[in-house]
């Protein structure tokens, strides 16, 4: 019998659908659904699910069919908190020094979240590096030359942007950007603030370096790197303009109100590229036909200035035609877009920045905005940076970025774009769509194989039978060579699938009887429930082409009723 409980989270009320069930001779309660934040909702909800619930007709007596339900998952929508706490319980996550009661805006991976968040980042670099003819990649220091910061620009504007503000009714602290004081009123109760004793809060953090401690920061991104060193990668590397250099790295920012999780921190991975072009070349030879006629739903500057939000449907060529943006900035924003679509993330929207909002080195920008549980919110950018960067480099340092471009033959200084990305709001965006639950109400993370953190679980059938359990860890040692896979002998097989359902392991592999007499073994998939049969000498090759997409799952060996 199904029933619905309220639960209390930090001070916030959530009602889910809970069930008590008989396991091994113990019962159990299982949490079948989340139904919402009102007593209302939650009724509503929970009697559509209960319906959908009730058994249908028994066919169990047709000849010939296989009659075990199909698996069905459906995503759960979660709050950002219970993300939060499935992520410790799972070991994707944990809060900083939790010892001494957590350190806010600091964050720790655990096992699982180490290996999902490099798969991630492997995926990032495989895609915009590696496949990449004209883009070669760097590993600069957190901590660069003072007079860095000062040329780029950050000193003078991004470091001082923010400011620290108490309510002269609630006494309640807010942050206030530097555009906005002396314009708004407290967020919680709509009283006076005293702007009299508004407190500038620096961006970046200060440390000292050397017995004189001299003042340095730390980066607060990591694109400054790329430009110091643009001339040298150019030199070693041979590269032609136009090329890009990337970058994926720490950075800091010393956030006055770090919240939602890993998607406002204080230290964080961005990953980004500096594309330089020459100022003469309008045109983009790499814009294909699939660039020009994606779609896209765009929230674009005009709509924003009269106060509206109302997302339009577009193309990229269609917002060349409108001289939004120029070639090369329409074709990395379609690379961006197809980036996120291929990881699954199909819940985003493109926000074109108002003129009034542009960074101090951006004639355009655009935000790639991802619909998370606590709204939509910016994951991605995308900035035409101009000469700005490199003009001021040159300027501050007094060497000249000029460099020859080979099709005029002329000495220039290269215009740039910049596509950036916040690693832990997609690592955050990836968790949260996956979160999916079975006709069981138990959880299945849906990521894809590529991401998922372990590849494939390795069973032994039974733990009492030797042979068995032989082949199995050979099996395993052989696999964990190439994946990182797990061995699982504790429980039941079901238990074991419904373990590794909850981590994201596409792939299950069990060694049973046959396998003693055929040499066989049999793979479940995650996210079907769907089982083959193949042989052991051919298991590693299957699953790679699995893993990677290669091949469909039914076609790639004998299909077990």
């Amino acid at each position: 019998m199904a029933f619905v409980v309220k639960k209390k989270i930090n001070n916030n009320e959530y009602y889910y659908l809970n069930e008590n069930q008989r396991v091994d001779g113990k019962v159990k309660t299982k949490t079948l659904a989340y139904l919402g934040k009102t007593k209302k909702d939650a009724d509503k909800k929970a009697k559509e699910i209960i319906k959908k619930m009730k058994p249908k007709e028994n066919n169990s007596n047709v000849v010939g069919k296989d009659v075990r339900e199909e698996r069905k998952l459906v995503h759960e929508k979660l709050s950002i908190e219970e993300l939060a706490n499935f992520c410790k319980r799972k070991g994707f996550v944990y809060q900083s020094s939790e010892i001494y009661g957590g350190f806010a805006g600091f964050w720790d991976f655990g096992p699982l979240g180490t290996e999902l968040f490099k798969n991630l980042k492997d995926n990032w670099w495989n895609h915009f590096v590696r496949q990449k003819e004209n883009m070669v990649g760097i590993d600069a220091s957190i901590i660069s030359h003072p007079r860095t910061w000062k040329a780029s620009g950050h000193i003078e504007n991004f470091n001082v942007n923010d400011y620290l503000v108490g309510c002269k009714k609630c006494k309640k602290l807010s942050k206030v950007d530097k555009p906005d004081l002396g314009k708004i009123k407290c967020e919680s109760c709509g009283g006076e603030l005293n702007w009299d004793n508004a407190k500038v809060v620096e961006q970046m953090f200060r440390t000292s370096v050397g017995s004189n401690g001299e003042d340095v920061y730390l980066r607060g991104e990591t694109a400054q790197g790329m430009f110091m060193n643009f001339k040298l990668v150019h030199q070693t590397s041979r590269m032609k303009l136009p090329f890009g250099i990337a970058q994926l790295g720490r950075c800091f920012r010393n956030e006055v109100a770090p919240r939602d999780f890993l998607f406002r921190c204080r230290e964080f991975h961005i990953g980004e590229f500096e594309f330089f072009i020459s100022p003469d070349d309008e045109g983009c030879n790499l814009l294909t036909k699939e660039h020009l006629n994606l779609k896209l739903n765009l929230l674009d500057a005009e709509t924003q200035t009269t106060g509206g939000d109302e997302l339009k449907k577009t193309m990229i060529s269609e917002m060349l035609n409108k001289k939004k943006l120029e070639e090369w900035h329409a074709y990395w924003l379609a690379e961006q877009i197809i980036w996120f679509r291929n990881l699954g993330l199909e819940e985003i929207k493109i926000r074109e920045h108002k003129k009034d909002e542009l960074s101090h080195y951006s004639s355009a920008t655009f935000d790639i905005d991802y619909d998370y549980p606590f709204g939509s919110k910016e994951v991605a950018g995308n900035a035409n940076r101009g000469q700005y960067d490199l003009m001021q480099h040159q300027k501050e340092s007094g060497e000249s970025f000029e460099i020859v471009d080979d099709k005029t033959g002329k000495k220039v200084l290269p215009r740039v774009i910049e596509p950036t990305f916040g690693i832990e709001r997609v690592f955050l965006a990836l968790l949260s769509k996956s979160y999916c639950k079975n006709q069981k109400g138990e959880t299945v993370l849906r990521l894809h194989p590529s991401l998922a953190p372990v590849k494939a679980a390795v069973f032994p059938i039974v733990r009492t039978n030797e042979k068995i359990v032989n082949i199995s860890r050979e099996i395993y040692e052989n696999l964990k060579k190439e994946f990182n896979v797990i061995y699982d002998s504790g429980g039941s097989v079901g238990r074991r699938y419904a373990r590794n359902d909850e981590i994201g392991t596409p792939f299950c592999v069990t060694v049973d009887e046959e396998s003693l007499n055929k040499k066989s073994v049999t793979i479940r998939d995650r996210d079907s429930a769907k089982q083959i049969r193949v042989k052991i000498s051919e298991l590693k090759d299957v699953l790679k082409k699995l893993i990677f997409g290669e091949i469909e799952f039914e076609k790639s060996g004998e299909i077990v009723k």
